[in-house]
């Protein structure tokens, strides 16, 4: 059984407002990186960087931060090399932060370098933690049983998120 949580306009406004909340946030900065987690992550940091091209004059960069789930412990990949984000703004960004694991990896991972501001963002807050890791922009904090699981969508005219 599937429980919509977060509907397509839900997300578009949970989404443009994270966009806000950033560019306040680096508003200083020339430049931001936004490092989305792959696979979801990373569509939700193409969402938000389309955003804030609409409202800032932000340079931002894409990064694909590739974690292995199953061993988060293996190397952590990057589609660009760490000299690019040395010394500049970042946000890691994944879709649903559940146990923080795959967060606190790619954190892990960012603080090899230095960086001039480090932030998070999530779409969904399950608030499961099992790392001292958060959320600086969520969409949504939902409480939810460790049974239970959340499902994010990202489709081109029917983005959603579910709960099942």
């Amino acid at each position: 059984m599937e429980n919509i949580i977060l509907t397509h306009k839900e997300i578009a406004h949970k989404t443009k407002r994270i966009a806000y909340q950033i560019f306040e946030t680096f508003v200083n900065e020339e430049e931001v990186i936004l490092a989305g987690i792959a696979n979801n992550g990373y569509l939700f940091a193409q969402k938000i960087a389309a955003e804030l091209a609409l409202i800032s004059d932000l340079k931002v960069t894409l990064c694909e931060v590739k974690i292995n789930k199953q061993n988060p412990q293996s190397p952590v990949t990057t589609s660009i090399p760490s000299a690019e984000y040395q010394n500049k703004a970042l946000v890691l960004i994944d879709d649903v932060l559940s146990t923080g694991t795959t967060l606190i990896y790619g954190v892990k991972h960012f603080l090899e370098v230095p960086l001039s501001k480090f932030k998070t963002a999530v779409l969904v807050d399950r608030n499961h933690k099992k790392y001292p890791v958060k959320a600086d922009f969520k969409g949504i904090s939902l409480s939810t049983s460790l049974q239970e699981h959340i499902q994010v969508v990202f489709e081109e005219n029917n983005s959603y998120a579910y709960l099942s």
